[in-house]
C-alpha cells in the first residue's frame, strides 16, 4: 500500500476501482482493508473508484504513542481527502469513521459529497457511557485477557444472536477473533472521546446522508443511530434486521445495496 502524510503523521492507503470517488472510514481497532472482503467489490461494480485507509494506531500507518483524540482522527481523515484531492468526495463511515464523517460534515462541508454513516449515534446513553469506562479501566490497570476470553467477549459485543446461535458461524467468528491479534495494537484509539453530545451540530449539516442500523447492535444501538437520521437535515435511516455492530461483514448483501442505492441516487448531485 502507498503512504501520504497527513496531520503530522504517516497514512497508508489504497485507491483502487474507476468512477467517482469514495473514501470508507473504518472504526475502531480496525485495519482498512476489512472494507475489501465485501464493501469495494461491490463499489466498484456499481462504477465507484475506492479508497480505504489506515487510522492512526492501526499498523502500516503511524502509531503514535499516547491517547488519541477526537479531533486528531478527524484532521488526519481530512488531511488524507487534501493530500489526495478529493474533495468534495462521498464517504462511507463505519462507528467512529462515521463519527468522523459526521465531523468532517459539519466542520469541513466542503470536503465533503454526501455520507453514509453506518453503525453510528451522536451521544452515549447510560449503558454506552458504562462500556466506555469499563473498557478504559483496562486498558488503564493493563490488564491482558486470555485469548479465549478476549474472543468470547467480542462475539458477544460485536455479533447479533442470529450469528452467535448458529453452531458454524460462532465457531468460525471465535477464531477469527482468537487470531486477530493483541488488543493492544491500537489501545490508542480507545482514549478517543465519543461521549460527547453532537446532536445539535448536526442539525448543520446540508449535505445528503444516510444512517444504516443494525437491529442488534449494542454499541450502537437502533435508537441512537435514529437520532442522527432525526438531527440531520437531509437524511434517512435503514435498518438491517439479524445484525449487530459488524454488520457489514454479517450481513454484506444487504449493506453493500443500500450503500450503493444511496449513492446512486446522489451520483449527479453537485454541491
Amino acid at each position: 500500500m502507498p503512504y501520504l502524510h497527513a496531520n503530522g503523521i504517516r497514512l497508508s492507503y489504497e485507491r483502487s476501482g474507476r468512477g467517482e470517488s469514495v473514501l470508507l472510514i473504518m472504526g475502531s481497532g480496525a485495519a482498512g482493508r476489512v472494507w475489501t472482503m465485501h464493501q469495494t467489490p461491490a463499489l466498484h461494480r456499481a462504477g465507484f473508484e475506492t479508497i480505504v485507509f489506515d487510522n492512526r494506531g492501526i499498523a502500516p500507518s503511524d502509531v503514535p504513542p499516547g491517547k488519541y483524540s477526537f479531533a486528531d482522527m478527524v484532521a488526519d481523515t481530512k488531511g488524507l481527502i487534501d493530500a489526495l484531492d478529493l474533495a468534495p468526495c462521498r464517504l462511507v463511515g463505519l462507528s467512529l469513521g462515521a463519527l468522523i464523517a459526521q465531523e468532517l460534515a459539519v466542520r469541513h462541508p466542503e470536503s465533503v459529497h454526501s455520507a453514509v454513516l453506518i453503525a453510528t449515534r451522536a451521544r452515549s446513553d447510560a449503558f454506552r457511557r458504562a462500556q466506555t469506562l469499563a473498557d478504559r479501566s483496562v486498558a488503564q490497570d493493563g490488564v491482558r485477557l486470555p485469548p479465549a476470553y478476549r474472543a468470547l467477549d467480542t462475539a458477544m459485543l460485536m455479533l447479533s444472536p442470529t450469528t452467535l446461535n448458529n453452531d458454524a458461524a460462532a465457531a468460525m467468528w471465535l477464531e477469527v477473533f482468537e487470531l486477530a491479534g493483541d488488543a493492544d495494537a491500537s489501545a490508542g484509539q480507545a482514549w478517543v472521546d465519543l461521549d460527547v453530545d453532537r446532536r445539535a451540530e448536526l442539525g448543520r449539516i446540508d449535505v445528503p446522508c444516510r444512517v444504516v442500523a443494525f437491529a442488534d447492535d449494542v454499541i450502537a444501538p437502533v435508537h441512537l443511530a435514529a437520532e442522527v437520521a432525526e438531527a440531520i437535515p437531509n437524511c434517512d435511516l435503514v435498518t438491517i434486521p439479524d445484525a449487530g455492530h459488524l454488520g457489514h461483514l454479517e450481513r454484506p448483501e444487504e449493506v453493500n445495496s443500500v450503500i450503493v442505492e444511496f449513492l446512486e441516487k446522489h451520483r449527479e448531485e453537485v454541491p
